[in-house]
């Protein structure tokens, strides 16, 4: 049985409520047609024939209107992506006559769904949020305060799940309407081709150039047509910042080095998660040779393999991946799959960064991660009590024979933190959002302004700590409404406020101050200024420094 997603209205039904908002406030203060006027019963979502009706490049779509706040859902900005369409550069989608209703999500891209409900945990702490599968995928959501010329500044969300899983809304505090309400601003995700559709790089065997990044072509081709069609939306083309978190962090830097993207975007945010390299042409060429393998094809028979259902194809290219492990040893590639591929063409074969003329040398970028990343307790109360010995242990498949040295570096970093603490902390991102934030101040001019959230919920009896995730919902003012990971009220919703506000301040100008927060200085590898986020937020120089010495 598929799984199903819950319905999007009764999800959304405390983001406003739960902020402290009245629904009447929000009527008051919100222009609506006239066929949508509020009623004595306070009604709060209007649909209908002539009711929130914009504007595209390729027709009209019909959204809809709730708590003020215009949405429109699923919205094509490529064509299907199956058949002769599979690891070619997004097309056009094709023009419609009549209004399209843009009511529902678009369907997920293709990837595992077996058993993705299995662990209870997870899926009551991250609400996951899956319907529909198919190739037929290109498509992005729009939140917005009004559709007028007022031209407000443009966030597109690209979503996490490494380049493999995931989707635009897969959890509650993806969604848009409480920041764009907040900022006055408007609010985009997208899905796109993922995995072995988005990444298999088949040129050598016969296939597109491109082929081996389509999907991040169709980001680049989402981000054309908010360029194209976010004006009808409220919004300014000008004006558009990419974040993303995960995986979505790596997209954006990834975006940020690749030539299409020129002038698409003008700030950028990463979330636990970055990359400073593509993956490997060779390997990945390599990969494409083996796909026609198993797939019992012979090079140059493409056109059979974008027959193959997306089901069976993504276990031939399992077994692909599965059968080039030693190949990945030999070119020292911790982990391979399917991700962009530094062609030197669609994607920068040089290090991220590297290069002071580049766009996105003019690009600010803020980045941040969370202190533990992963909490090996929340499902295992025992580990609560681990001690320093046994964690060196319980990270030598990992660090080898530099466990001791590395426990040993962060015990003495973080004196008050308990072993289970060190542990996690051991874990998190931070060595990479480091290294992302040096490698781009050193050569390009931009700001970089570098955060850490360390906001502990309440939640496990306080053993989820500030975990992989956590921070999202209070970047986009949704701590009420994403609760499985804040416990909701006063106290998140304070550190949300602030930071919320201080991203809004980074989206509209560059840089995040005013927004409640300490004065945030930029990033400068000699101080390694860095925003502690936590219920009292303090910047603070190379927090962890000498424990990441360590990890080198």
């Amino acid at each position: 049985m598929k799984p199903t997603r819950r319905n999007f209205i009764q999800s959304l039904g405390v983001g406003v409520a739960g902020l402290g908002i009245s629904q009447q406030a929000v009527a008051n203060t919100v222009s609506v047609p006239k066929s949508a006027k509020p009623v004595a019963d306070e009604q709060i979502l209007f649909v209908g024939d002539n009711i929130a009706i914009a504007n595209t490049e390729h027709g009209k779509v019909r959204g809809f209107i709730l708590r003020g706040i215009h949405q429109f859902l699923g919205i094509p900005y490529g064509a299907d992506t199956s058949g002769k369409n599979r690891f070619m550069p997004p097309q056009k989608p094709t023009p419609w006559a009549d209004v399209r209703p843009a009511l529902w999500w678009g369907n997920t891209a293709p990837q595992i769904m077996e058993k993705r409900y299995a662990n209870t945990y997870a899926s009551f702490v991250d609400h996951w949020n899956y319907d529909d599968v198919s190739e037929d995928c290109l498509k992005l959501n729009v939140w917005t305060t009004a559709l007028d010329t007022q031209k407000r500044p443009v966030i597109v969300w690209l979503h996490g799940g490494g380049f493999t899983n995931g989707n635009a809304i897969e959890q509650d505090g993806y969604h848009g309407e409480n920041i764009a309400r907040l900022g006055n601003v408007v609010f985009c995700s997208i899905n796109h081709r993922l995995g072995p559709f988005g990444y298999s790089h088949l040129k050598a065997v016969g296939g597109h150039p491109a082929s081996g990044n389509v999907g991040s072509l169709d980001m680049v081709a989402a981000l054309e047509w908010v360029k194209n069609n976010i004006a009808n939306f409220g919004g300014d083309p000008n004006n558009v910042t990419i974040i993303g978190q995960s995986g979505g962090g790596a997209k954006v830097t990834c975006l940020m080095n690749m030539p299409s993207a020129k002038g698409l975007f003008h700030k950028a945010v990463a979330l636990s998660g970055s990359s400073l390299i593509g993956a490997n042409k060779e390997y990945a060429e390599k990969l494409g040779l083996k796909i026609m393998e198993e797939a019992g094809l012979k090079q140059g028979e493409i056109e059979k393999l974008q027959q193959i259902p997306w089901r069976e194809y993504i276990d031939i290219t399992t077994r692909a991946v599965d059968k080039m492990a030693d190949e990945a040893k030999r070119l020292n590639i911790q982990r391979g799959g399917y991700s962009p591929v530094s062609d030197g063409e669609y994607l920068n074969d040089q290090a991220f960064f590297s290069d002071s003329n580049h766009f996105s040398s003019n690009i600010p970028l803020m980045i941040c991660s969370t202190f533990n990343e992963q909490s090996p307790s929340r499902t295992e109360a025992a580990l609560e009590n681990i001690t320093l010995a046994e964690v060196k242990t319980k990270i030598e498949p990992r660090f080898g024979a530099k466990s001791g040295e590395i426990v040993d570096a962060f015990a003495k970093n973080f004196p008050k933190s308990r072993p289970i603490e060190i542990w996690s902390l051991i874990l998190s991102n931070r060595k990479n959002a480091v290294a992302t934030a040096d490698a781009k101040v050193s050569q390009q001019k931009a700001p970089v302004y570098l955060a850490w959230f360390g906001w502990q919920p309440p939640l496990f009896d306080g053993r989820m700590r500030a975990f992989h995730c956590d921070d999202i919902c209070f970047w986009f003012y949704n701590t009420d409404l994403m609760l499985t990971h804040t416990g909701g009220g006063k106290r998140p919703r304070a550190l949300s406020e602030k930071m919320a506000k201080s991203f809004l301040n980074f989206v509209k100008t560059g840089n995040p101050n005013g927004g409640g927060l300490p004065t945030w200085k930029a990033y400068s590898t000699q101080n390694g200024e860095t925003m502690i986020l936590d219920d009292t937020p303090a910047l603070v120089n190379n927090p962890d420094g000498e424990a990441r010495k360590a990890l080198a």
